[in-house]
């Protein structure tokens, strides 16, 4: 969306020079490069995913991080997103390198964890590269956590009907792709 905003701001600008130099011939063909750039890009529809409620009231999916399927949890009173160690492991993050220096309470008590960044976690249709995360100590967790740290960057999340919808925000593409996605 913002990069709509920027190309409309730019053509604006471009446009009112033009004009102010009153070339007609100038005038014309920017009015035909504006069309033909509205013509040619569109904005798609946000990207979205449904994830129904389990029998247990959580909501539950599986994510790819750095590619690897994933289990997890929706946790919007985790700051974060936080991984176990067995699925850190499972996935090749670089577990000899971390420092457990992150006091963490949860739902098990009081652990320490250690920051990284994943390169690219995604639900669905919904991408996000350089995502914060903390990886807890061996057996200090049984569930991975799909905390703020990702569902900041969506436009919106919200529960309808036994059904956590998350929204990307629209991009400008000139191909239109699928929107919405069903998790089960």
């Amino acid at each position: 969306m913002i990069r709509f905003l920027l190309v409309l701001v730019m053509l604006a600008g471009t446009a009112g020079a033009v004009v102010a130099y009153g070339d007609p011939e100038q005038i014309a063909r920017a009015s035909h490069k504006v069309s033909h750039i509205f013509r040619a890009q569109t904005v798609a529809p946000a990207p979205a995913v449904q994830i129904p409620r389990g029998q247990g009231g959580e909501f539950a999916l599986r994510a790819k991080i750095n590619g690897v399927a994933a289990p997890m949890v929706i946790d919007t009173g985790a700051t974060s997103v936080v991984l176990t160690w067995e699925t850190a492991k499972a996935i090749g993050l670089p577990l000899e390198m971390l420092e457990y220096d992150v006091d963490l309470e949860t739902a098990g008590g009081h652990t320490k964890a250690a920051r990284l960044t994943l390169d690219r976690l995604s639900v669905g249709h919904l991408v996000e590269k350089s995502v914060p995360a903390l990886v807890v100590q061996r057996g200090q967790m049984k569930t991975n956590l799909l905390g703020m740290s990702f569902l900041d960057r969506l436009e919106s999340w919200g529960v309808r009907a036994d059904k956590l919808m998350l929204t990307g925000y629209p991009e400008l593409q000139s191909s239109p792709r699928r929107s919405r996605t069903a998790i089960d």
